[in-house]
């Protein structure tokens, strides 16, 4: 992008892992060149898993910048999901190696981070910056959650990552609310 003669210094933003009961959220921050040659960008939750493994080894590698982070389930208990998603996307910026001009953010939702920004709905659909965040996002923090599998092996967080899911919700009433689990997502829910 091109204002006043001057190239503008884009990054995509995007989170993963706003809706689960356990985990972080992660976030990302990506800049990539304006000729870059990757192929089938879009949303990560309309890819398959094989394909978002794929695509985020190559927006890695093609990058011109990018920085993973996260806010972890007890920041989430104590600022709200919200508060601690725009935290994340700030550490993800903040991460970064060059200083972006504008944060093209995925929804409706302005961070307020102190950089120029646009929010775009459905961005992670349409502006591939966005879609590169969205990838690394959603395979960070299903990695992260596959391996509490060996930490809690009760729980099968490889394969539901968390989310509230008939399986998840299972586990919880056999075994208990874990420290993993997000408490303030948790408040109705009966244990038997």
């Amino acid at each position: 992008m091109i204002i006043n003669n001057e190239k503008v210094i884009k990054v995509g933003i995007d989170e993963a892992g706003r809706g689960p009961l356990a985990g972080p959220v992660f976030a990302s921050a990506v800049i990539l060149p304006d000729n870059h040659n990757i192929q089938g960008l879009t949303d990560s939750k309309k890819l398959s898993e094989k394909k978002r493994e794929e695509l985020f080894h190559k927006i890695i590698q093609v990058a011109l910048d990018y920085h993973i982070s996260s806010a972890t389930h007890e920041e989430i208990d104590k600022i709200n999901i919200l508060q601690a998603t725009f935290l994340a996307m700030k550490r993800a910026v903040d991460g970064l190696k060059i200083i972006p001009d504008l944060l093209l953010i995925d929804g409706n939702s302005d961070p307020k981070i102190g950089i120029d920004t646009q929010c775009i709905i459905k961005g992670d659909n349409c502006v591939d910056c966005i879609s590169a965040a969205s990838i690394l996002s959603k395979v960070s923090r299903d990695k992260y959650m596959i391996e509490l599998r060996n930490q809690y092996p009760n729980y099968s967080f490889e394969k539901h990552k968390g989310y509230g899911t008939k399986l998840h919700y299972e586990e919880i009433n056999k075994y208990g609310i874990l420290s993993i689990h997000r408490k303030s997502f948790l408040k109705n829910v009966k244990i038997k």
